[in-house]
């Protein structure tokens, strides 16, 4: 079984896999590490990312994050343009990831399952949710960043509402202990299914 994990920055989407991640036969794959690493490793990409943000793109072999995120934040077309570059890639990478753990209950991580079309290739979707205060909390805490840039980032992916009514599952992490017992029992669900 191929579950998707998604849900807002900030909203727990982490926690949440490493909660599964304690049950017997799950695997996480985690789309953003992965994609940080493509970023590096793959000369195609790299290819694309010159052609799409010039030679800055790249400092000493390592992705300018910095540079191309001023970018991006601000122009919605070159956000489109990273994704495309990006997210084909990543997805030929978790295919091979799948091949590799078949019989087991495989998790995708990502905030843009929704945005970027995949969600058709997962058997469910689960959306991981939490108040948009709690969320701004965490990634002050977590990023070291202001207020008005996470505005802005969470301004890019889709709102809460709209990912909970393409969901199969929700879980609204506010409190740990009730977040781990929506895990066990979505866990006991998809083991009965699957």
């Amino acid at each position: 079984m191929i579950v998707a994990v998604t849900g807002g920055i900030g909203s727990g989407k982490s926690f949440v896999i490493q909660e599964f991640s304690k049950f017997p036969n799950v695997v996480a794959y985690i789309a953003d590490e992965e994609a940080k690493k493509l970023m590096t490793s793959s000369n195609d990409i790299r290819k694309k990312m010159i052609q799409a943000f010039g030679a800055e793109a790249y400092v000493k072999n390592e992705l300018n994050r910095e540079f191309i995120a001023s970018i991006v934040f601000n122009d919605e077309q070159k956000l489109k343009e990273i994704n495309a570059i990006i997210h084909p890639e990543v997805f030929k990478h978790f295919f091979e990831f799948t091949k590799l753990h078949k019989g087991k209950m495989i998790l995708y991580e990502s905030a843009l399952v929704f945005e970027t079309g995949s969600a058709k290739h997962f058997d469910c979707v689960i959306t991981v949710t939490a108040p948009i205060h709690t969320r701004i909390e965490r990634l002050i805490e977590r990023d070291k960043t202001t207020q008005e840039h996470l505005i802005q980032r969470m301004s890019k992916q889709w709102k809460e509402d709209k990912k909970i009514l393409q969901s199969h599952y929700i879980i609204s992490n506010q409190h740990i202990e009730e977040t781990k017992n929506q895990i066990k029992r979505i866990f006991n669900i998809l083991t009965e299914k699957s």
